[in-house]
């Protein structure tokens, strides 16, 4: 099953409030901007969305329609404890989704064309983050680069050892959670992309 969580650097990382996203909120969330938006708010916090149109390159009245249609389908809401007069803070709800594989084979063409809106969406900020550590990695410590990781491996599996191994590559992760207290120096937030599936062999 497919997941998006948090980093550490979430306040709810210790233990992630993980959305199970249904075919309506599917449908509601499968919009470039939308799941840019959600993704900057679950990783740096509250923001207005002027503050989001400047951070994403998009105009504040664009940032602010898609934030109030995230906020019907339940993904963000207002942040009473912040703004003054008019201004409006947003908030991400939760602190990940996970996603049903049985919307790519619905019989609903546009649940399957979202679905694989998300897909395509989460696989290309993968790369940007990646493509981001490597344009930048000779500005951090070398002790960075020697705990960085950039691997590929191909293992013959059937489809249950391969659900199996990434269970257990979860499991893993999520282990490391906690481990490191937000002040400690020297301490960065790692992300860690998680891609396992299968290739035809000839």
């Amino acid at each position: 099953m497919p997941t998006t969580e948090p980093d550490d650097s979430s306040p709810t990382s210790a233990n992630p409030k993980v959305l199970s996203i249904d075919a309506r909120s599917l449908r509601g969330l499968a919009h470039p901007l939308r799941l840019r938006l959600l993704s900057v708010l679950r990783e740096f916090g509250p923001a207005t969305a002027s503050g989001l149109a400047d951070r994403l390159g998009e105009s504040s009245g664009a940032t602010s329609y898609h934030l109030r249609r995230l906020a019907s389908y339940g993904f963000v809401e207002d942040d009473p404890s912040r703004g003054k007069g008019r201004e409006r803070w947003w908030r991400a709800v939760h602190a990940g989704a996970s996603f049903d594989p049985e919307f790519l084979y619905d019989p609903d063409p546009e649940v399957r064309g979202a679905m694989g809106v998300v897909l395509h969406e989460v696989a290309t900020a993968h790369a940007q983050e990646l493509s981001t550590w490597l344009g930048t990695m000779h500005e951090w410590p070398r002790e960075w680069y020697e705990g960085s990781d950039l691997s590929d491996f191909k293992l013959r599996l059937t489809p249950e050892l391969s659900r199996e191994l990434a269970d257990e590559l979860h499991d893993l992760i999520n282990s490391y959670r906690g481990r490191v207290a937000e002040d400690t120096e020297g301490s960065a937030v790692v992300r860690t992309h998680l891609h396992v599936f299968p290739r035809p062999t000839d």
